[in-house]
């Protein structure tokens, strides 16, 4: 029997989800099919209800994944808090269940594939959206000694501060940014259209790593402006991408599936795209 899957968002079309799970499939030995499902604005629940009759589950991209959390009849401890959901499963109840694994997934980019330290380290996090809170928790797991947190909407960043209560995390305005954070990560979503949200200079330092979670053919509008600033490190978001896939692949199917070939194929990929 084949597997229904998909991801739901808008935009979609740029996605390359479907091409990591076909190469999970194919690793696995399963049988999938994995769609991309534009969702006009008001019409997840109904586009998300219909595919759940058949569906195994399907993965959430912007802007749905707060939409998403709202939707299943319940979520993981993790995409609760988050209030944000990037993988929808059944239980063995066939009750439709809300799952995060975008933290985690993050966390394995940063740590395994990359190498950047996050234990006792100075963070920055751009953003305050689905994106930002589901990524949260893992990174203040993590170790790290503060994480700032400034988006352009104060009173958003306000609330994620208050709903995880951590004392190393502290919305910050524009004017408190510190000089020379450890490891900046944007997770705004000004750059899907290739736009640079206003910040000063002195947050990048020449030992500052920077990662944009969105990723692209070239050099992501933040991590340019972020070289431009500083002899810094960069990275972009095709790694978590693909490990948030990987973990999103097990709560299906329970299967453990191996990343670094398929991050390699997809990077090759957008390089002669």
């Amino acid at each position: 029997m084949t597997a229904r899957l998909a991801v739901f968002g808008n935009p979609i079309e740029h996605s390359r989800s479907p091409a990591i799970h076909e190469a999970f499939g194919a690793m696995a030995g399963i049988d999938l099919v994995y769609e991309k499902v534009l969702v006009p604005e008001g019409k997840f629940n109904d586009l998300a209800a219909a595919f759940m009759e058949e569906g195994t589950g399907f993965n959430i991209t912007v802007p749905y994944k707060e939409t998403a959390w709202k939707f299943v009849d319940y979520s993981s401890e993790k995409a609760g808090l988050a209030q944000a959901v990037n993988t929808i499963s059944r239980d063995g109840n066939g009750k439709v269940v809300g799952d995060n694994t975008d933290g985690a997934g993050l966390i394995k980019d940063l740590l395994s594939n990359l190498g950047w330290a996050l234990e006792s380290r100075k963070l920055l996090v751009l953003g305050a959206g689905g994106a930002v809170s589901g990524v949260l928790g893992d990174l203040l797991d993590a170790g790290p000694c503060s994480v700032d947190l400034w988006n352009r909407t104060q009173e958003k960043a306000e609330e994620l501060e208050m709903r995880f209560d951590d004392p190393r995390l502290r919305s910050v305005e524009t004017d408190g940014l510190l000089e020379g954070y450890d490891l900046i990560i944007n997770g705004t979503s000004a750059g899907l259209s290739g736009r640079m949200v206003a910040l000063p200079s002195r947050i990048v330092a020449d030992h500052t790593r920077c990662y944009d979670m969105i990723y692209g053919e070239t050099t992501t509008s933040f991590n340019s402006w972020c070289l431009e600033q500083a002899d810094c490190q960069v990275a972009d978001g095709l790694g978590m991408l693909v490990e948030q896939a990987a973990l999103a692949f097990m709560i299906w199917f329970d299967s453990e599936v191996e990343t670094a070939s398929v991050i390699s194929r997809l990077r090759a990929s957008l390089q002669h795209s």
